[in-house]
């Protein structure tokens, strides 16, 4: 009997580029991403966590933020075949409760799978989003 190996959370790991593509790759909203554009992303990026697998990256969420006010969440991905083991409610739960988050008032996603944020404590109470989208890619996310 082979158990699986602990997964393993950090924040201070940036992911190379090519890994976070190999995650996006398996979801509809992020397919087609370039590389160039990802380390892009990834240094404008305020905090991410990420969920390893020994040296494989399953797991990935991000966060723009002012540390004060309000912070955004992006990009929660797991890869397929690590889905369904907690992994995308516990990168949730890191960036919630992450420290230097503590000050921030309101936390703010966009998704189009609201059930998995709400049982993750999120509302849809005040639908005031608005989107402005420069390419018709964009507006199909």
């Amino acid at each position: 009997m082979s158990l699986k190996p602990a997964i393993r959370y950090a924040d201070d790991v940036v992911p190379q580029p090519d890994q976070l593509i190999r995650l996006f790759q398996q979801a509809p909203w992020a397919k087609g991403r370039k590389i160039t554009d990802t380390e892009e992303m990834l240094r404008h990026t305020d905090l991410a966590i990420c969920a390893w697998d020994r040296e494989r990256l399953v797991g990935f969420g991000r966060v723009l933020t002012d540390f004060v006010y309000r912070a955004t969440i992006w990009d929660v991905i797991v890869d397929q075949s690590y889905q369904g083991q907690g992994i995308g409610s516990e990168i949730v739960r890191r960036i919630l409760h992450h420290p230097r988050l503590q000050r921030v008032e309101l936390f703010w996603l966009c998704t189009r799978r609201p059930g998995f944020y709400e049982r993750l404590g999120f509302s849809t109470k005040e639908q005031t989003g608005m989107v402005w989208a420069r390419t018709p890619h964009a507006r199909n996310e």
